[in-house]
């Protein structure tokens, strides 16, 4: 696609859940090897994004609490253009073309942060695939991948944008297809910080690995947990009472790292129905699981 447009360009940055999450160990470089199901929500943050001349990475609109030049958005920008540049990917280019390496990025946020649905590695791997659209870059998913790694575990599942069985770090994906349930996502008032979840001293790092000798798209999720979830109900006691009051309704599980709690629902108007009845003070929203990220799909539509 060519580079010479000077508008902005929207792309999705979607949320994601994890079906389940299990600690399974830890290696000696401190990075804990997990077992986990991601799926995609149809709820983003948006990301506007202009390319301009030199090598400017401007964030619009800043986040409260977040300096620039550690935004991953920011960050996920000037890894990408470092790599372009220092491996002189654009002058391998078979048109002479003047490249821009330059961008405006302005977000709408929406998803709320500390909540475990991934918003800060889905806004990287929104700008990572988006500008290697928007420049040109070429770089197949598996790069991009490899490069979003570096600012977070779970960056490559947004890049290579399919629900996916997880190991290791998070990095080693099978696609999966779980079924596309309505799920209400609640969120206490209170953020959680990752590392401090998984610096735990009591966190559990040793749950027996799931047996993958059958189809994976027949592993019985309720069979499975959350191992974040136990540690995080007993140091976070708004967590822990809006888990037991959703439990009581419908199939509920923490997030990630949490805060935020997801409940299945087979329509959307059972999930709708629910939010009504939330428990003043409590963030809500009400999405559709999805295997296939939306931000694929706007990226398609570029090219």
């Amino acid at each position: 696609m060519s580079n010479t447009s000077d508008q902005f360009h929207s792309f999705p940055a979607p949320a994601k859940l994890n079906l389940f999450l299990h600690i399974i160990g830890q290696r000696s470089d401190g990075y804990h090897q997990l077992q986990t199901i991601f799926q995609f929500l149809d709820h983003s943050d948006t990301l506007d994004i202009k390319v301009t001349d030199g090598l400017s990475i401007e964030l619009l609109t800043p986040i409260e609490g977040v300096l620039n030049e550690e935004n991953l958005i920011v960050r996920a920008a000037q890894l990408l253009q470092r790599y372009i540049v220092e491996n002189k990917i654009l002058e391998k280019s078979p048109n002479n073309e003047k490249h821009r390496l330059g961008a405006q990025i302005k977000i709408t946020k929406i998803l709320p942060m500390g909540g475990g649905l991934g918003g800060g590695s889905s806004n990287a791997a929104t700008v990572l695939l988006a500008l290697n659209s928007l420049w040109n870059a070429q770089l197949s998913s598996d790069e991009l991948a490899e490069l979003g790694l570096t600012l977070g575990a779970d960056v490559p599942i947004f890049i290579h944008g399919f629900s996916a069985f997880a190991e290791g770090v998070g990095e080693n994906l099978t696609p999966v297809f779980p079924k596309k349930y309505w799920y209400l996502v609640s969120k206490p008032n209170v953020s959680i910080s990752t590392a401090s979840v998984f610096t735990a001293i009591d966190l559990t790092r040793n749950t027996s690995k799931v047996n993958l000798s059958g189809d994976i798209n027949k592993l019985d999720i309720d069979l499975c947990h959350n191992d974040c979830e136990k540690l995080v109900i007993k140091d976070y006691p708004e967590v822990a009472k809006l888990l037991a009051w959703l439990v009581e309704y419908a199939p509920s599980r923490m997030t990630g790292t949490g805060a935020c709690i997801f409940t299945r629902f087979d329509t959307e108007q059972e999930a709708c129905q629910l939010q009504t009845l939330l428990p003043k003070g409590i963030v809500s929203f009400v999405a559709k699981g999805v295997n296939i990220s939306p931000l694929h799909e706007a990226i398609e539509k570029l090219a």
